[in-house]
């Protein structure tokens, strides 16, 4: 793989914050908690709280396998506060696409990376930034929360505050099917059913296992969060590709957040005790999108950050000697981590193809604003990933 040489001195220092008023959310939230962890919510299912795609979706998991594979989506951080517009061409862009048969039929589901509700997860504010926007969406929506779904809005007029994460767990941890909760109001989509705010999915092309980082910046997990991280990922076939999906990124050289060290060393820890590397990860809080590769003796992992999913505000990448990243690009200080594409400038999603050996991903992007809103989304980045020999390989001419 190419190496660029990192420049000496860069005009901006990679993880340096900018004032939050520049793309922050502290302004506009009335008590901001984020530096706090938050307690977990009790789950709603029995441990090791795992998920079986059939559940949900068994006539379309029959269709999948007859056809040898699995499309689905995937982004996070969509909520539409103060400005819905980005959220609602994503929202157009994800149900255009999911009448789009691929190789292996049309998506199945979407996976979001968390972040659904800005400010700070309110159950008044599910129906604007979530149950109206994907009203026609025809798919399932499963995920992690994120920060803000963590946190507590608190604005000093509520006498009591609803408990971190209790609107999440309402709309997507539901212990029965068929839940239509009163956030909803008169949208048909009903609850989710995920046993826990962190769970493994399983499906018959791949093993998705999400972990919640809950609020402080950088991430934090409990204890037996990592044990049961741990040992999700032993436990995962084999057979089948591994993903996971965070939601504070271990890579990103944006200008806001940065990648997270925590988040490093906690998948770092669960990679050595369970004696398995993931397959991909993901992650979102970082608003836009960019996909690493990373190596090590036995070859490449891509980390991705989807987090172009609709909240207003994109975060912008760091520059070097005043000039915009070129990738390939090589992250400062470490020659195994290597920036392979980025978009910075427009909201869009993922859609991913898994079968047999492979992983393609698809990043597109959606019309901005003033663009017609009837432009179907469009190609902006792809990858095609043999999980089996860890190495990126070129699409079918």
């Amino acid at each position: 793989m190419a190496r660029i040489k990192t420049p000496s001195h860069p005009s901006h220092q990679f993880g340096q914050k900018r004032p939050p008023a520049h793309g922050g959310h502290s302004q506009a939230s009335p008590l901001f908690h984020g530096s706090k962890v938050q307690p977990l919510p009790a789950p709603t299912g029995q441990a090791p709280f795992r998920l079986n795609l059939a559940e949900i979706i068994p006539d379309a998991v029959k269709a999948m396998e007859k056809a040898g594979g699995m499309a689905l989506h995937m982004v996070g951080d969509t909520g539409g506060v103060q400005n819905p517009t980005p959220q609602q061409l994503v929202a157009n862009g994800l149900e255009q696409d999911a009448g789009v048969a691929g190789a292996f039929g049309v998506p199945g589901f979407f996976y979001h990376l968390g972040d659904v509700i800005y400010f700070d997860g309110q159950a008044s504010e599910y129906f604007a930034q979530f149950y109206q926007p994907y009203e026609h969406y025809p798919n399932p929506i499963l995920g992690i929360p994120g920060n803000h779904d963590g946190d507590i809005y608190d604005d000093g007029k509520l006498v009591n505050p609803e408990p971190s994460l209790a609107p999440f767990v309402r709309n997507f941890c539901a212990a029965t099917p068929g839940v239509h909760t009163p956030e909803a109001r008169e949208a048909t989509r009903t609850a989710m059913i995920q046993p826990n705010v962190y769970f493994t999915l399983n499906t018959p092309f791949a093993t998705f296992v999400g972990l919640y980082t809950n609020v402080p910046e950088g991430g934090v997990v409990h204890p037996d969060q990592q044990d049961w991280f741990e040992g999700e990922l032993a436990a995962a076939d084999k057979h089948l590709p591994l993903i996971v999906a965070m939601h504070h990124p271990i890579q990103s050289l944006d200008t806001f957040h940065s990648g997270s060290k925590t988040m490093a060393k906690v998948l770092a820890t669960a990679v050595a005790a369970s004696k398995r590397q993931p397959s991909m990860v993901f992650a979102g809080h970082v608003h836009n999108y960019q996909r690493f590769s990373v190596s090590d003796a036995h070859g490449m992992t891509p980390f991705i950050v989807a987090g172009h999913g609709g909240y207003h505000n994109l975060h912008k990448m760091a520059r070097a000697n005043g000039q915009d990243l070129v990738t390939p690009y090589q992250a400062p200080n470490d020659p195994n981590v290597i920036l392979d594409s980025y978009m910075d400038d427009r909201f869009g999603f993922l859609r991913l193809e898994i079968s047999g050996d492979f992983i393609d991903l698809a990043c597109m992007s959606v019309p901005r604003p003033q663009e017609p809103w009837s432009k179907a989304p469009r190609l902006y980045d792809r990858l095609r990933y043999n999980w089996k020999t860890r190495k990126s390989v070129m699409f079918p001419s």
